[in-house]
């Protein structure tokens, strides 16, 4: 029920959008605007987290456009970008102003402001956002429960309402319905000028490294002919390094078939020298041991005789890149 009403409020309000804000005022060029993109913020309320996911034909706009803080909120600062919206809001909020006034004096403070798009979700939930009259045709927003998707010089509103929609409609936790969310978002058309750049920043109280800082995903793709799909990999690579998501069912046991996998494996990676035994051997856990090691997977290491299945799986396409690699060299 909800995600119908949540598709029908928007459409109605995309309608005003395009009317008010869907339009070219000929004062300046794209390459003066910025980081025009598409963006969503959001915040998760079973977990807490607040998050970013940001696309742009722009370089490095990990650097411009994501802003938060754990506990507190989080900001996205686009089109012809204030960057000083993400500290500043998140300064507003953590002294107790709700989004909305946040972003309301931000605005009064700026005397650009019809050039900016920002969107401010607080602890609360509450969600605020602004497009300026003079951001560059296709510009405008969809807001939805606790979130907010948008964005500027768009193929059309189509992209942020399928942004909204894929949001509203996924499930798992907040990493996963913010891909979804940019993936609909590029399926729609996104950026009418092409891809370049994107970036996902979820913050969490003690989420970061050795639980130092609030920084539970950090991660960037600064410049790639297909930035979403490279920022997908790079979740999968980083969420088996650092983080713990993977279902219990995903941990297989280390005998027979899958056994010989790993000695397979590992002997073309140069990390095993014995026969492919399909044994467990002390040999066998050794090498698995250097190889975990090596890629930094520590806190993914069983010694229960059980493997995830992703370190498997990243373990077995490890040995054929090389092996395609050393097959290249002697060419």
């Amino acid at each position: 029920m909800f995600f119908r009403r949540l598709v029908i409020d928007q459409r109605v309000r995309l309608k005003r959008a395009e009317t008010q804000l869907g339009r070219y005022t000929g004062k300046r060029s794209s390459t003066e605007l910025g980081p025009s993109t598409f963006s969503i913020v959001a915040y998760d309320r079973k977990t807490g987290d607040f998050g970013v996911a940001v696309q742009s034909k722009f370089i490095a706009v990990g650097a411009v456009v994501p802003w938060a803080k754990a506990k507190v909120g989080a900001v996205a600062t686009q089109a012809s970008a204030n960057v000083s919206y993400g500290p500043r809001a998140l300064d507003m909020l953590q002294r107790g102003l709700t989004s909305a006034q946040a972003l309301e004096r931000l605005l009064a403070e700026d005397k650009q402001s019809q050039v900016r798009q920002a969107a401010i979700v607080d602890s609360e939930g509450n969600v605020a956002v602004h497009t300026g009259t003079e951001c560059m045709d296709w510009a405008g927003h969809v807001t939805g429960d606790c979130f907010s998707c948008q964005g500027n010089i768009l193929v059309g509103k189509e992209v942020v309402v399928s942004m909204a929609e894929a949001y509203a409609r996924t499930n798992g936790d907040l990493i996963e319905r913010l891909l979804a969310a940019l993936a609909a978002g590029q399926m729609a058309g996104g950026d009418r000028r092409g891809q370049q750049s994107a970036a996902l920043l979820i913050v969490r109280e003690g989420g970061g490294y050795e639980g130092f800082t609030d920084r539970y995903v950090d991660l960037r793709v600064d410049d790639s002919p297909h930035p979403i799909n490279e920022l997908k990999r790079i979740v999968n690579l980083y969420d088996m390094t650092m983080l713990s998501r993977e279902a219990a069912s995903n941990l297989i046991p280390i005998a027979g078939p899958v056994a010989r996998s790993i000695q397979r494996s590992l002997k073309a990676l140069s990390f095993y020298r014995g026969s492919v035994t399909g044994i467990y051997d002390e040999a066998t856990k050794k090498a698995l041991r250097d190889f975990v090691n090596v890629n930094n997977f520590e806190n993914r290491m069983h010694h229960d005789g059980l493997i995830w299945n992703s370190i498997l799986q990243y373990m077995q396409h490890s040995a054929k890149v090389d092996q395609h690699q050393k097959a290249n060299r002697k060419r």
